[in-house]
Formats: C-alpha cells, structure tokens, sequence
C-alpha cells in the first residue's frame, strides 16, 4: 500500500508539474525567418501563430509561390524552435520527477 501512495503522490506531483509548464507555455515567444528575414512568423508556446510579419517587397503576384514557400519554412522553423523550448522547460520544471513527461500533453 505504501509504494501506490508514493506512487498516487507522483503522480499529483506531475499533474501539477503539467498545469505550471502548459501556464509557462503561453508566455514563450518563438520566431522562425525565412529568405533572410523576410518573412517571419512568430509563435507561442503552444505552436499558436501570433504574429506574421512579410517584408513588402516580396508581396508581388508574380512572387506568390516564392512567398507561400517562405512562410512555410517560417513556420516550420518557429515550430521546431518552440519544441525545443518546451523541451527546455520540462527539464527545468520537472527535476526528480522519475520519467519524463510527453512533450504531446504539453503543446
């Protein structure tokens, strides 16, 4: 009975970890940039686009495919970025706790 309240003890201790972490999450700010600079995308924590930011010499029709390309990789790096933060924080957050906690409950 002693090792499912230790147990039972852990796992609130974790669930708390969580809520502290997923409230962290909501203050982080992450920008990926592409073509130099000249898009940008900024996200938080929880992979939520907050702000997109195109230098306007490349908003031209012909440049349409060119500037759809770049915000992809924008994104695509701002989102790698806040995985790796997320991952940062766990860390931070949850030392002693035995295991690790999914990266998946966070974001």
């Amino acid at each position: 009975m002693e090792d499912f309240t230790k147990i039972l003890g852990q796992m609130r201790e974790a669930q708390k970890k969580v809520q502290e972490i997923q409230q962290k999450l909501t203050q982080i700010r992450v920008t990926g940039e592409a073509g130099a600079g000249a898009v940008k995308v900024t996200l938080d924590g929880h992979k939520s686009v907050l702000e997109l930011d195109i230098d306007k010499e490349f908003i031209r029709p012909e440049e349409k495919e060119i500037l759809q390309d770049l915000i992809i990789a924008a994104i695509t790096l701002a989102t790698q970025a806040v995985t790796e933060k997320v991952k940062e924080e766990i860390e931070r957050s949850t030392p002693g706790i035995e295991g690790t906690i999914p990266i998946d409950l966070m974001i």
